[in-house]
């Protein structure tokens, strides 16, 4: 028996790994010869360069600029001239001093800082990996890091979101040369534009802490910023493209000013970790995430993994904290069963902290359905 596990993490109570090693104890209670394989992986957020490393790419750090101005060390994954790049090790919500949020002044620098750091490591392949992030200000801190000018009468624009209503010029023509010969992958399953009801202020800075109020002020230095940028030489005009009102506008930035092209986070990591292959002669087939809901639909890892299983033939399963999802829509999506730990513990409190326990007994259940 050969069972695969590609599993995303459960935010704030296991990571992949640890999902992984808890469903496999739980299989070998009744399955005690079972050949069980992890493989890491994730949507093109915050655990991609885990899946990176652990296929083989070597971890380098870099010092960078944090979402509020503080300095923080993140890591990026690096092998041959090919680097990646998670968004979140440096600009993410997770990085906020207390958790104190801040929808107005949070920045992209340190993101721009890390795709430096990977194009001085010789790197011209960067996979720019966004989710998690705690700013909306269109990526304008990861350009201005990478050499683009934003200016308001008499001074660099301030650093957030907000400030962007204050500009009067942008430059372009500082950009750092080296990635006029660099490729980009902007890894994100994200099809939101900029601006607007869709936008990347309307619809995720409510998350990241802003108000009505300061929704309107984020959207109208979104607008004043994509204004300005996209009347200088090079830049095409992106505002409404698929993808570019992800991780803040960050992916405008990266469409608009980077030439960069958008892949399917999934399809990024599978790459990277050859899950296909690897998929071929299994079993069983087991992914999940910490919720299985409407967005795990629109394009999530286990909706990836479950194409990929279905692709070679082998049945899936879908483990999750919670599962929203219809039995007909777990089936449309390729799932056999769907495992949710809210089925054993249905205190949520309670099930983020035995995360791991209740999965083992997810492992077992999982091992009585095979027999």
């Amino acid at each position: 028996m050969r069972i695969l596990i590609a599993s995303d993490k459960f935010k704030g109570s296991a990571t992949g790994a640890e999902v992984a090693a808890s469903l496999a104890d739980g299989i070998r209670t009744l399955i005690p010869d079972a050949v069980v394989e992890a493989v890491p992986v994730a949507d093109g957020g915050e655990g991609t360069v885990d899946a990176a490393i652990a296929s083989g790419f070597d971890p380098v750090t870099a010092t960078v600029t944090g979402p509020v101005g503080q300095s923080v060390t993140a890591r990026f994954a690096v092998r041959g001239s090919e680097a990646i790049i998670e968004m979140a090790a440096a600009s993410g919500l997770d990085l906020l001093p207390n958790g104190e949020k801040a929808p107005l002044t949070a920045t992209s620098r340190g993101t721009g800082e890390l795709i430096a750091a990977a194009l001085d490591h010789g790197c011209t392949t960067i996979v720019l990996g966004v989710g998690g992030s705690a700013n909306t200000d269109g990526g304008a801190g990861m350009l201005q890091a990478l050499g683009v000018s934003l200016r308001t009468e008499d001074r660099p624009v301030r650093a957030g979101g907000a400030a962007l209503v204050e500009l009067v010029s942008a430059d372009v023509s500082g950009l750092d040369p080296r990635l006029a010969e660099a490729e980009i992958v902007l890894a994100s399953d994200v099809d939101n534009p900029l601006l607007g009801d869709r936008g990347a202020a309307a619809v995720f800075a409510p998350q990241k802490g802003a108000s009505a109020d300061d929704v309107a002020a984020l959207e109208a230095g979104l607008a004043r910023f994509a204004a300005l940028l996209e009347q200088q030489p090079g830049v095409r005009p992106s505002a409404s493209d698929p993808g570019a009102g992800a991780a803040g506008g960050v992916g405008y930035a990266a469409l608009a000013v980077l030439g960069a092209r958008r892949e399917p986070g999934i399809d990024v990591v599978q790459r990277l970790t050859g899950l296909a292959d690897r998929i071929v002669g299994a079993d069983l087939v087991i992914t999940g995430e910490g919720s299985l809901d409407d967005q795990s639909l629109g394009g999530k890892t286990p909706l990836g993994v479950a194409a990929a299983a279905r692709a070679a033939g082998v049945p899936v399963v879908a483990v999750c904290g919670r599962s929203t999802l219809s039995a007909q829509e777990a089936t449309d999506a390729g799932f056999h069963r769907v495992h949710a730990l809210s089925a054993l513990e249905p205190d949520p409190a309670t099930s983020i902290a035995n995360a791991k326990t209740l999965l083992v007994e997810v492992g077992a259940l999982i091992a009585r359905d095979l027999l």
